[in-house]
């Protein structure tokens, strides 16, 4: 197990993060995610068999003349079958053979053969020329190394290994999406703002949605707040659907190594607009991170569809097309969260304008937060939180028919690198918590001059329904009067630090090219 006598407080996820990517050499992080998540999910289900299978081999109080081969057995507790051949101690043991690729692979195979739930999920990418087996052995004695005793110290777990494993996926998930960079961000939603969206909404018990799944993050997080807060975990169950079939993939595997059912969790490469794989479900809650501005979405074939109530959504964008596409899937009492670029809070193209007044006059729009910049991977368009109900005069919440909470966020937040953004926890509470304050009966709620705003209807309208925060807040009472050459000349100063950043990387680039044709012509 890789240890860090420099920093004892560092998580051993992220220790078994580093000692696997120095494993992964040349391999693109793209390709190598399959390996190392695969292997990951492997030995989740490799323990899980083993737990059970010892029990029913001691055949001890229910198991008493328990068939410990018996594939009904473990059907039984949920637990998936493991063929011998695939078993994590009979793939340790050959870790050190030529041919441990081709056992991997055969491995996968197996398990699905076993377990028609995992059909065309598991990858089988091991025997592959650019992974040595060297490197694949060292991969599989460091994930062996995770015990019972690092899980249950690890800060990072709750319930032991299982859970810790899940963890681990989690972590090393969010981790690829980092090395992958903008395509990263086409299966990864940052956890934190996942985590925000959760906290916000408070899926305590009933159906949860996401049409645009990606690898599962919000169902994941919706389950571990259920489980935070003492809730009843089979309370609420899951419907998804994505559109890539790898990514779907990751979905299934990262619910699988949670205990977490996925069997309502889709793919269909048309989408969710083309093909609703849910069209009859009513959802008590719709939690979703779609594509940005998306142009591609088949619009010109649904002029006439059934989900445009409030406004056909424009052909070229698809962003008025999801959030009615949500409002469909609501029930009565429904509430959705979800990620929208910002230009959606002001746009008047093609009609959204007019669909943005609706929904405003619908009184269906309840919250609206602005999200800071650098907070995705996949693009660096301003993004903002939409909070929809479809009953704002419900009895949980406190009569907020005719008004809208303005949230303004975009100072919240620390960088990691130079180009990524995350929400602290306290952050998060301190978003999560206005919120709340504002709908609970017993909140107690103010306006914060610069941050939050509760707006009626009438001042909405007045603003000619655009929604952007930064309209109704304000300025914090620090700024009113601030100094405009002092922002500038801080603001100069940034910019030269970074343009000599720039610099000194180009020269790095120039010499290391120098260095490459001076080698070739040697």
């Amino acid at each position: 197990m890789p240890r860090n006598n420099n920093n004892k407080e560092e998580p051993l996820e992220k220790q078994l993060w580093k000692a696997a990517d120095k494993l992964r050499k040349n391999i693109d992080a793209a390709e190598y995610k399959h390996i190392v998540l695969g292997l990951i999910f492997l030995k989740y289900i490799s323990d899980a068999f083993e737990e059970l299978h010892e029990k029913l081999k001691k055949g001890e109080g229910e198991y008493a003349g328990a068939d410990p081969e018996d594939r009904d057995e473990y059907k039984a507790e949920n637990v998936f079958f493991v063929p011998p051949s695939a078993r994590w101690s009979y793939l340790r043991s050959r870790a050190k053979l030529p041919e441990i690729g081709k056992d991997v692979d055969a491995a996968m195979d197996a398990i699905e053969r076993d377990n028609p739930s995992l059909k065309g999920v598991l990858p089988k990418v091991f025997a592959r020329g650019n992974l040595d087996p060297t490197s694949l052995g060292g991969l599989i004695d460091l994930i062996s190394n995770i015990s019972m005793k690092d899980a249950s110290t690890s800060s990072a777990s709750i319930n032991g290994k299982g859970d810790f494993l899940g963890r681990v996926f989690e972590y090393f998930l969010g981790e690829f999406a980092l090395a992958e960079g903008k395509k990263g961000g086409q299966f990864y939603t940052p956890r934190s703002v996942v985590k925000l969206l959760v906290e916000m909404l408070e899926p305590y018990k009933g159906r949860v949605l996401d049409p645009c799944c990606g690898s599962g993050g919000m169902f994941v997080q919706s389950e571990k707040f259920v489980k935070q807060h003492q809730g009843k975990i089979n309370d609420i169950s899951i419907y998804g659907q994505e559109s890539n079939q790898t990514t779907w993939r990751l979905a299934k595997m990262n619910l699988a190594i949670r205990g977490i059912d996925s069997s309502q969790v889709k793919w269909n490469n048309e989408g969710s607009f083309l093909n609703d794989v849910h069209k009859d479900l009513k959802a008590d809650f719709v939690i979703a991170n779609p594509p940005f501005n998306d142009s591609d979405w088949s619009g010109e074939l649904l002029r006439n569809d059934a989900r445009w109530q409030y406004g056909v959504p424009p052909t070229g964008n698809a962003n008025y097309a999801w959030i009615q596409h949500f409002l469909f899937h609501l029930s009565p009492s429904g509430q959705a969260g979800f990620v929208l670029a910002k230009g959606a809070l002001t746009s008047k193209t093609s009609g959204e304008g007019e669909i943005r007044k609706r929904l405003v006059e619908a009184r269906l729009v309840d919250c609206i937060v602005n999200l800071p910049a650098k907070l995705f991977l996949n693009t660096q368009i301003p993004a903002s939180l939409w909070f929809l109900s479809r009953n704002k005069a419900n009895g949980k919440f406190r009569n907020r028919v005719d008004e809208i909470l303005f949230i303004d966020a975009r100072n919240m937040g620390h960088l990691i690198n130079r180009r990524t953004r995350v929400f602290s926890d306290e952050d998060i509470q301190k978003i999560a918590q206005t919120y709340h304050n504002w709908r609970n009966p017993d909140g107690d709620y103010e306006d914060v001059k610069g941050f939050c705003k509760s707006a009626t209807i009438e001042e909405v309208a007045a603003l000619d329904y655009v929604l952007t925060p930064g309209r109704y807040v304000g300025l914090p009472d620090d700024e009113d009067n601030f100094d405009f050459n002092e922002r500038f000349t801080k603001l100069t100063a940034e910019l030269k630090e970074q343009m000599l950043e720039e610099e000194r990387l180009n020269a790095l680039i120039l010499e290391n090219l120098s260095k490459i044709e001076f080698q070739n012509e040697k």
